[in-house]
């Protein structure tokens, strides 16, 4: 598994309480994060000797910070990583108004699927899933893909460290179940869940592969279990697969 320095976790602690400001006081730090007042201090000097606060001096009694453009730059730098979903996008639209279910997609990011595009159902009652939320790529259609396709090395690393958290009670919790399940995901080519992370939602999933052949993401579509019927799942295998395929050949896999 990954691990992350004690400081370099309450450095980001502070990062995010900007998220409600533009600017805040050291004392107001001090109380928003909840740290102490010596570590808030060191750790703002060492953000700002960064470039990721930068001080706004007034006066000698008002000083505050506000976030670098150091963020700025590595945000684009994130995003022109991500452009293939503005490319995705379109066709995500299209899929979600033939449907009208939720479709999303998601990336790895470390040991974890990462949602980073999603549309919304018109549906009463529906999932609902934040851009930017995170899975275990052992629960949901879309992170099972995603762990299914991963390089070798990197699959049976996770597989060896993976310690499972049973969140609800149809998540996985045996490593030899779950090989076998990726297995057959890359055999049949797509993902079904049911009811593994999010209770009474199924999923579907398909990979989007770039023009070396490789998985850069997981293109799905949840519903309720509610809606379920074969009739429906063959139509949304169906389509979301078209779909992930144009998306893919929109990224140069032929």
């Amino acid at each position: 598994m990954y691990t992350m320095s004690r400081s370099l976790i309450k450095a980001i602690k502070l990062l995010d309480c900007f998220k409600d400001k533009l600017e805040m006081t050291l004392y107001e730090l001090v109380e928003e994060s909840n740290l102490p007042k010596t570590t808030v201090f060191r750790l703002v000097s060492s953000l700002e000797e960064a470039g990721l606060l930068v001080k706004v001096k007034r006066s000698s009694h008002d000083v505050k910070y506000r976030l670098g453009l150091k963020l700025l730059e590595l945000g684009k730098r994130v995003s022109e990583q991500l452009e293939y979903r503005k490319l995705a996008l379109p066709y995500m639209r299209e899929l979600n108004q033939k449907l009208n279910e939720l479709v999303h997609m998601a990336v790895v990011e470390g040991d974890e699927a990462v949602y980073v595009e999603k549309l919304d159902s018109t549906k009463p009652v529906r999932l609902v899933i934040q851009i930017g939320g995170r899975s275990p790529l052992y629960a949901g259609s879309a992170p099972k893909l995603l762990l299914a396709h991963m390089n070798d090395d990197d699959r049976d690393n996770y597989l060896q460290n993976i310690e499972f958290e049973k969140i609800t009670e149809n998540t996985i919790e045996n490593v030899e179940e779950l090989k076998r399940e990726l297995a057959e995901i890359k055999r049949k080519g797509y993902s079904i869940s049911q009811a593994e992370h999010y209770r009474d939602t199924m999923g579907f999933s398909y990979p989007i592969k770039d023009f070396n052949g490789e998985t850069i993401a997981a293109l799905g579509v949840s519903i309720p279990i509610t809606d379920y019927s074969k009739e429906r799942e063959e139509m949304i295998l169906r389509e979301t697969g078209k779909t992930a395929e144009r998306i893919s050949r929109e990224l140069g896999y032929w």
